[in-house]
């Protein structure tokens, strides 16, 4: 593969691999290579994959174990601490699939301080390039976390809701169970709410319940996970603004103009009008540091410009009121 000008974590200009910034978040700061010692091909029966079902089928994701300083597929009985993924199947440009999930994830922490899952573009032997996220529901001493995402806290199962329960219903439902389930709901329903606002400009049209959760602190209250699994689906299918069939909120609200949906959700669950329009403010007038990242990412160029198109063509939709 070609020498790297960029950290394929952070997207810091100047590094030839990991930052030293990118190996403390990522790997505690041990030298961890940005290449595997391995390829997929040839540790293929090394590895039961975990599947899960993404905007077009299923996606591999493989867990690993840091040893030392090498990452290694998880054997069994052992606890994992990373997620990969590499290239799956989808209608097209699925070679770029990990560029894109690490560059959305990279621009919703860095350009818009969304608490995300610490992650890097990893290659293979060969130079293929996969996704990596470090597991946030696993303690520093190896203990897990207790994660619950939003479908189970909904009640929402296949024998409940068929098999596209995680697509039922609105984000508005999300706000309600937030408030149930957390003390310092105020604080974390503009999390919430920042990150929806995001999934929308960013195109992220897989944004199901499954990929929204709560997580118990070593004090035991719950609050917000960090957010994964964000891309830009419109990369890859030609998707809908959003992943729940209802919208942000149920009919006729659904109805109206974007942003006034967005305003009607924000006022709805008790955020203030003066924070709604700051919010809105920030995710719509951050296009330069966008542009930034974007350039630097792993896309080509022909896939950095239509990324870049389908966030000014919603910074536009977000602009219009009635």
């Amino acid at each position: 593969m070609k020498t790297l000008n960029v950290c394929p974590s952070l997207l810091s200009e100047g590094y030839h691999t990991y930052s030293p910034l990118a190996l403390r978040r990522l790997f505690n700061g041990k030298q961890v290579s940005h290449l595997l010692s391995f390829s997929l091909k040839t540790e293929k029966n090394s590895y039961k994959p975990l599947y899960s079902l993404s905007i077009s089928g299923y996606q591999r994701k493989i867990l690993m174990t840091l040893d030392n300083t090498s990452l290694r597929i998880t054997q069994k009985g052992e606890q994992s601490t990373y997620i990969l993924k590499p290239i799956s199947e989808m209608p097209k440009n699925e070679a770029f699939a990990p560029a894109n999930e690490h560059l959305t994830m990279q621009i919703a922490q860095q350009v818009f301080g969304i608490e995300t899952a610490e992650n890097a573009l990893i290659f293979f032997a060969d130079g293929t390039p996969a996704y990596i996220t470090k597991r946030f529901d696993i303690a520093p001493n190896g203990e897990k976390y207790a994660v619950e995402d939003f479908a189970s806290l909904l009640g929402k199962t296949v024998q409940t809701h068929g098999t596209d329960y995680k697509y039922t219903g609105t984000y508005l439902d999300l706000f309600n169970i937030l408030k149930k389930n957390v003390a310092a709901w105020q604080v974390e329903s503009l999390k919430l709410f920042t990150l929806i606002v995001f999934n929308y400009l960013f195109s992220n049209g897989d944004a199901h319940l499954k990929n929204f959760s709560l997580i118990q602190s070593p004090q035991g209250d719950f609050r917000l996970s960090p957010a994964y699994d964000l891309l830009n689906t419109a990369i890859h299918i030609d998707d809908h603004p959003f992943a729940l069939k209802s919208g942000l909120l149920p009919s006729p609200f659904n109805q109206q103009k974007i942003r006034e949906q967005f305003l009607h959700l924000g006022k709805e669950v008790g955020l203030p009008e003066k924070l709604i329009t700051k919010t809105l403010t920030l995710l719509t007038s951050q296009t330069d540091k966008v542009i930034t990242l974007i350039q630097r990412s792993f896309l080509p160029e022909k896939l950095q410009r239509n990324y870049l198109q389908t966030y000014q063509r919603k910074i536009k939709k977000l602009a219009i009121s009635d």
